[in-house]
């Protein structure tokens, strides 16, 4: 049984980003995702929250409330990993704007490949990361399935509409798995971060980065939702990568599941609660001047 845990979250974690990158690319085109990078106002809003003042806010938190070397490891390397690949899957969970999550996922995600390498030595002593263990995973599972996907819609629109219900049930059924899985496997681990009161530092964070996200997402409703879940959720891939490639205590990767599992289940449940938006509510970002 031990052996076959983690062989389901590997495949629930690749049916899930796989299916929704491609399934992302069945629904728009470059075009529409390019688009609302073209608000440099918006772009430069979106790089401030998640390259400065998340790992910023983290880092000072973690001078306030003392916690154990392990976890301040933990933390600090998911405060620098931007970019998560779930960014479309949540974008469609609270509603938001789809092609801007996944403009916006490229950009935060190009941009750990290259600023993790630089910031976390300097923060953390002893941490050697490299840009291509970085990137190579997420260009082989979201990159590639993306582009496949926006060929086929570009060319063969029939097909890509007929595709999108299967991608969508895959990427569901890759979710559900991924945190039942996850759940059982670290139900102790959230335990003892709740006994210990590590879990409030989780918290905090979280509220803290779903926060800054949405109050500086514009230029409407339905990218704030997006910058606020983009922000909210780190990358946990290449912060997994970094925690297994250079730390022995498994407290490091331990802190990394855990929080990225309440950061996933947080956006779940508050998606439930947000209000769909009509057409008054958000903006047509090919509208939106680009200053």
């Amino acid at each position: 049984m031990n052996e076959i845990i983690p062989i389901l979250d590997k495949i629930a974690f690749l049916a899930f980003v796989v299916a929704t990158m491609f399934g992302t690319g069945l629904k728009l085109t470059v075009q529409q995702i390019w688009q609302p990078l073209r608000n440099i106002r918006l772009v430069v809003l979106s790089l401030l929250t998640n390259f400065v003042l998340v790992p910023l806010f983290v880092y000072l938190l973690l001078q306030v409330i003392p916690v154990n070397e392990p976890v301040k490891d933990g933390l600090i390397i998911m405060a620098l990993a931007s970019g998560p690949p779930a960014l479309p899957k949540l974008a469609q969970i609270v509603k938001g704007n789809l092609a801007f999550s996944t403009g916006l996922m490229m950009m935060l995600m190009f941009g750990t490949v290259f600023y993790m390498p630089i910031v976390l030595p300097l923060v953390l002593q002893g941490v050697e990361v490299n840009s291509w263990d970085i990137a190579k995973p997420l260009i082989l599972m979201m990159l590639t399935p993306l582009a496949i996907g926006l060929v086929i819609k570009a060319k063969y629109e029939d097909i890509a509409l007929n595709l999108q219900t299967l991608t969508f049930k895959i990427s569901n059924f890759g979710l559900l798995l991924g945190l039942g899985v996850r759940l059982i496997v670290h139900f102790g681990e959230i335990i003892v971060l709740l006994t210990n009161g590590v879990i409030f530092v989780c918290a905090i964070f979280i509220i803290f980065s779903f926060t800054v996200g949405y109050l500086l997402g514009g230029p409407g409703i339905d990218t704030q939702r997006v910058l606020g879940v983009g922000t909210a959720q780190r990358n946990f891939a290449a912060a997994l990568l970094i925690g297994t490639s250079n730390f022995d205590d498994p407290n490091v990767i331990s802190v990394i599941m855990v929080t990225s599992l309440l950061m996933m289940v947080s956006v779940l449940i508050l998606g439930k609660k947000l209000p769909e938006l009509d057409q008054g509510q958000g903006v047509n970002l090919e509208k939106v001047e680009v200053l």
